[in-house]
């Protein structure tokens, strides 16, 4: 292989680390998703007994028994009025499951609650009162958004559950992204 040739390798498990990497770097994740439970790499791979790995092309996520993970229906609403409803794993945050479904939901900071860019309107109010309160942190950052509503949240702070099974979300018509927006922070 190619990548072992130019690699310093110290043991086996280096070597598999490599391995991996370089079955990875060439969509041979099917390979990977078969042979981790019984092939060679499973010791170092997976010490802890469980993972997950994502097929975005079929949006399915597959857990190491096979099994299908519990998923809930979401509709985006766009800008334009368009919806586009998709299946969301459970645990997964509305920002992650945006991006991969290519909804524009933009996520400048990427989730840690440093902007305002993946606002969202939850448009029932019963599935808004399903949600955990909106942290200090969330509520600073909801203050900069475009379009606020009473049932505004960040997408980064809506993590799927069951009970939001149904839930449809609504993108504002902008978002204030200061950094882009030629926003000049002035000096303390």
């Amino acid at each position: 292989m190619k990548i072992m040739q130019n690699a310093r390798v110290q043991d086996d498990t280096d070597t598999n680390r490599l391995l991996v990497n370089w079955l990875l770097s060439n969509s041979q994740i099917s390979t990977i998703q078969r042979d981790l439970k019984t092939g060679p790499f499973s010791p170092f791979l997976c010490p802890m007994g469980k993972f997950s790995f994502s097929n975005t092309a079929s949006g399915q996520t597959t857990e190491e028994d096979g099994k299908d993970k519990e998923t809930i229906s979401v509709t985006f609403l766009n800008k334009d009025g368009e919806e586009k409803v998709i299946e969301v794993p459970v645990g997964m945050s509305m920002l992650e499951a945006a991006h991969e479904n290519d909804i524009e939901l933009e996520g400048a900071c990427e989730g840690s609650l440093a902007c305002s860019t993946c606002h969202v309107i939850v448009m029932d109010v019963n599935y808004y009162n399903k949600l955990e309160d909106p942290t200090d942190e969330e509520n600073d950052m909801l203050d900069l958004a475009f379009g606020l509503t009473e049932t505004s949240r960040l997408g980064c702070q809506i993590v799927a559950k069951p009970e939001l099974d149904g839930i449809r979300l609504a993108l504002p018509a902008a978002t204030r992204n200061f950094a882009v927006d030629g926003f000049v922070p002035k000096p303390h």
